[in-house]
């Protein structure tokens, strides 16, 4: 168990080298470092797929102090590679929480690190860029970390979707629901599901192996695309699959790594970010309305700008407004829109949840134009 005798260290891939206390399981881990700036959600955070081989710095000063509840997951397990933050609280003091979150990441054997200078490492982080880093509470030998980092591949061109999507095929909702939405699963958060099902759909979620001709098999009104962790480029099959899926006819709506693949499949390209975007405070603008938004986001890679402005049957219909990086995007001729980040939230504001309002409009105008 991680407690305040016991030390650990955080070695970043350029040599840098933080010192801390134990936090979580008793271990060593390595992942690429990364960091979330939200206030709040922190067990949210840390079961959302797409954080799959990510270690988090939580900017946010205390982690842990509201524990954890079997109601706030978003996946069957904790995903994060391990945490560094600043002050780690093994007490908790929420009536509804289930447990402390040393003893939930106990549990998954999470390795984590605090009393960490959290603001200088994201300085770091965010001048230099990612990169991948080392925690340890039980090996204190420098070279020895260094040598167990340098056998640790990149974040890019890595394909981490199939360690974290279902391995079969499962429905979710109402089965006398009004609509029927294959949800093509890279790593779904349950709340994706969750938006769906409340909006009057039933939902099969479809392994990334799925073939087209087995999903459509389903007789789907619709597909989602799903977020999930990883570099889009290499997933060869799914962008094929989701080729085929942009010409079926069908309404489509893509989120994180989905609109990701939706882009590539495209013929846009994606390129590897210096800094991701993580946190439920990201500010931004919706291009066809002027509204802007507050947003939950969470991705390493991104669709770039130049290639969406240079093809007459995309429409650019979201941009993030710190960096002006592309948001999201919608195909003139076809009911297929994506975002780059997350509109179900959990954790952060519900401004973008009217997407899947969107979408639904678009299967309900779909069903009317078939039966007519």
């Amino acid at each position: 168990m991680g407690d305040s005798t016991t030390k650990a260290i955080l070695l970043l891939q350029d040599g840098t080298i933080f010192e801390g206390k134990a936090a979580g399981y008793i271990g060593t881990t390595t992942g690429e470092i990364c960091f979330n700036t939200g206030m709040t959600g922190y067990q949210e955070i840390f079961t959302d797929p797409s954080y799959f081989g990510q270690i988090m710095v939580a900017t946010t000063s205390h982690i842990g102090n509201y524990g954890v509840s079997e109601k706030e997951v978003e996946s069957n397990q904790v995903n994060i590679a391990g945490l560094v933050c600043k002050k780690f609280s093994e007490v908790y003091s929420r009536a509804v929480a289930d447990s402390s979150l040393q003893e939930y990441f106990e549990k998954d054997k999470i390795v984590g690190i605090s009393d960490v200078d959290t603001r200088a490492l994201v300085r770091h982080i965010r001048d230099k860029g990612a990169m991948n880093a080392i925690i340890s509470s039980e090996i204190f030998d420098i070279n020895e970390l260094k040598n167990r980092l340098s056998k640790v591949p990149s974040m890019e061109g890595l394909e981490l979707s199939s360690k974290v999507c279902t391995k079969e095929a499962f429905n979710f909702g109402d089965e006398n629901s009004a609509y029927k939405v294959a949800v093509y699963d890279f790593g779904v958060k349950k709340n994706i599901l969750r938006c769906l099902a409340d909006r009057g759909c039933y939902l099969k979620v479809f392994p990334m192996h799925t073939s087209f001709e087995e999903m459509m098999e389903w007789n789907p009104d619709g597909f989602m695309l799903s977020n999930g962790p990883g570099d889009p480029s290499v997933m060869k099959f799914q962008i094929d699959n989701v080729t085929k899926i942009a010409v079926s006819g069908l309404p489509v709506f893509g989120i994180c790594l989905g609109h990701q693949i939706l882009a590539i499949s495209c013929g846009l390209k994606t390129s590897k970010m210096h800094n991701g975007h993580r946190g439920c405070n990201h500010p931004v603008l919706n291009l066809i309305t002027g509204k802007g938004e507050i947003t939950s986001q969470n991705h390493g890679f991104v669709v770039d700008m130049e290639s969406a402005k240079n093809d007459s049957n995309i429409e650019i219909t979201h941009q993030h407004l710190n960096d002006k990086t592309l948001a999201g995007f919608r195909l003139k001729d076809r009911a297929i829109f994506s975002v780059q980040y997350h509109p179900e939230s959990s954790p952060g504001p519900h401004d973008s949840r009217y997407l899947f309002d969107s979408f639904v409009e678009n299967i309900v105008k779909s069903k009317n134009q078939v039966s007519v």
